[in-house]
């Protein structure tokens, strides 16, 4: 299959773009490369895969030097015309949206970023789909979308119309987005919310980075809500694998869905949202405890209440995933941080 996968620089989209040219997929990667985090980080994932940092021009295609099926382009979600050009020329199978404006907090100081790359961005990658004849579009929302939700485990039945950042609130307008394109058009979009993901290539400002280089650095590091905090921490290979998996079964729309009792995670249209997480929350103290436990070193701490936008607790449940993909991620966070300190240590070479 020839997949457009956008976000390629960052995170996620970096392993799955790795993944997918593994098994033999033709992959066109997409990523505007702002100055969110750490630069050094989003251009050391592109080069891993051969995108050499130094050729990389806006709106150019850029061949891989040691992947004969990976192309990179940089371009802005927001960039109609570009984007518009890009379907209309590689004719997609199938699209990978996990580009966005990331990170709750930072949404509190820079909200226009999530409506730019978050909203006009997902309309432009909905309409490349409906003009160009993708067969399946696969996006990222977010465990954030379940805000003020306080029923344990959230599952994707759940009412999710009480968001508490922004962030949260451009990720359940992408669902909304999505199925509207799903029941017009009859394209299959699938939703991804995404709990909690850490692992090698990690964010710079997601809490195992921050902790890790606060930590080596002998500074103190913020524990919000006085460390009890509980967080459905997924290892990036296990979120991989549920995207793979996803991306391989379009959502055919439930023949039994009623509108008399609605389900939000499903519909008569070809649409899903599934959870992608460990579904066993881990306690704040007991993952910097187990990081402490990697590096040799006691952390300093500053103890502070819970930040706006913050929500106490995630924890998924994952039985769709189970039963219509025969998938459950399995990472303990023992593995999971002791491979990201190898990383960490050996790139940033500490």
């Amino acid at each position: 299959m020839k997949i457009l996968v956008t976000g390629t620089a960052g995170f996620i989209g970096s392993h799955l773009a790795k993944r997918l040219l593994e098994r033999g997929d033709e992959v066109v990667g997409l990523d505007n490369i702002n100055d969110y985090y750490d630069l050094r980080v989003k251009y050391g994932r592109l080069e891993r895969a051969g995108i050499e940092s130094s050729s990389i021009e806006y709106g150019k295609l850029l061949s891989s030097a040691t992947e004969s099926n990976y192309r990179f382009v940089k371009l802005n979600l927001e960039d109609r015309e570009a984007l518009h050009a890009l379907f209309e020329q590689e004719k997609f199978d199938k699209v990978c949206n996990l580009a966005a404006q990331a990170g709750v907090r930072y949404s509190l100081t820079n909200p226009y970023a999530y409506i730019d790359s978050n909203i006009v961005g997902f309309i432009n990658i909905l309409e490349g789909c409906r003009h160009f004849g993708v067969k399946h579009l696969a996006y990222a929302s977010s465990s954030s979308v379940y805000g003020l939700n306080e029923s344990m485990p959230f599952s994707t039945s759940d009412n999710v119309d009480h968001p508490i950042s922004l962030y949260a609130a451009s990720k359940k307008s992408n669902e909304l987005m999505a199925h509207t394109y799903s029941h017009l058009y009859k394209i299959p979009t699938t939703g991804l919310r995404f709990f909690t993901v850490y692992g090698p290539w990690g964010r710079p400002d997601m809490a195992l980075f921050l902790f890790t280089k606060a930590i080596l650095e002998d500074r103190a590091i913020d524990v919000f809500n006085h460390g009890e905090m509980l967080r459905d921490f997924t290892y990036v290979d296990d979120i991989v694998e549920g995207v793979v998996r996803v991306i391989d079964n379009p959502p055919m729309g439930d023949p039994n869905w009623s509108g008399k009792h609605p389900n939000p995670g499903s519909s008569k249209a070809p649409y899903k949202i599934y959870n992608i997480g460990n579904n066993s929350p881990v306690r704040l103290m007991d993952f910097i405890t187990e990081i402490e436990k990697n590096l040799g070193k006691v952390a300093k701490k500053n103890m502070l209440p819970l930040q706006m936008g913050d929500v106490p607790a995630t924890y998924a449940d994952v039985s769709d995933l189970v039963e219509n993909l025969h998938y459950k991620p399995n990472t303990s966070i023992e593995e999971g941080i002791a491979r990201f300190v190898k990383w960490y240590r050996e790139f940033f070479r500490v």
